[in-house]
């Protein structure tokens, strides 16, 4: 079951101001890394935000204590497993509770680590295409009548490996691929009432898991822009997708600094 829990609060932004005042987000893994970053924007831009969080719940809890002393009543966090499928339209109805509408879902949480093959286990399977692929769909269908309602919109953080493999994650890379035509085909669905859009981060956040320095330094060679990016350029587009991009439905926008371009 959701375990839900209220608190308050409103910060720093990327662009302070109220753009999106009196509108409410969900989004999920926001308690921390790129996540976080989304759920600050947004706030920054007026929106009541709930914060979504499986393991991170001391993280939510921060992360909505800082944002409530900018702006009181404005946050809610709330803890549920994405692999438990039961629980998906619960956690969307208690979304919608929270500030009593619904405007943006943003499929942000995710799965991340190799599985070589050769050593792919079915659980392997199950929680990357089970978080990456399953739970966006069904938090998505589940939040189709108050999005269609409030004339919302669905935001999918998808990944450019979505659209070129990454060695030894395949089964990563097929669940964002999957994530993507997720993406169009809702978008033709729910058209013309909800719109469906998709953010495909490059080399924004090195993974938690160490990484050899050299393959860091391989990446942003590759890399047209010769640099790394921040969790808050992705947030930009989320602000543009939300905010700024009313004729806009069905597209992924890669920010990655051309590295979708220069491999």
């Amino acid at each position: 079951m959701a375990a839900k829990l209220y608190t308050s609060g409103t910060p720093s932004g990327i662009e302070p101001s109220q753009r999106l005042a009196g509108r409410t987000a969900l989004v999920t893994g926001g308690a921390r890394r790129v996540g976080a970053a989304i759920v600050r924007a947004l706030h920054g831009a007026g929106a009541n935000v709930v914060i979504h969080c499986h393991r991170s719940l001391s993280n939510a809890r921060a992360l909505a204590a800082e944002l409530e002393v900018a702006r009181p009543d404005s946050t809610a966090v709330i803890a549920c497993d994405l692999l438990d499928t039961e629980a998906l339209p619960g956690l969307i109805e208690e979304a919608r509770e929270c500030f009593a509408a619904l405007h943006l879902l943003v499929n942000n949480a995710s799965s991340f680590y190799p599985t070589p093959l050769g050593a792919i286990a079915l659980a392997d399977w199950e929680d990357l295409l089970g978080t990456n692929l399953r739970a966006p769909l069904l938090l998505a269908q589940a939040a189709i009548p108050e999005l269609r309602r409030t004339q919302g919109a669905v935001l999918n953080i998808v990944d450019i490996h979505g659209l070129r493999p990454l060695r030894d994650h395949s089964v990563y890379s097929v669940a964002k691929a999957g994530l993507i035509m997720l993406t169009r085909a809702l978008a033709r669905e729910l058209a013309p009432e909800v719109r469906v859009n998709a953010i495909a981060p490059g080399p924004v956040l090195w993974p938690d898991a160490p990484m050899p320095e050299q393959r860091k330094v391989d990446i942003i060679d590759k890399t047209p822009l010769h640099r790394h990016g921040s969790p808050d350029d992705i947030a930009r587009a989320v602000l543009f997708f939300a905010s700024d991009a009313p004729f806009v439905t069905g597209q992924i926008l890669a920010v990655d600094g051309g590295r979708s371009i220069g491999w």
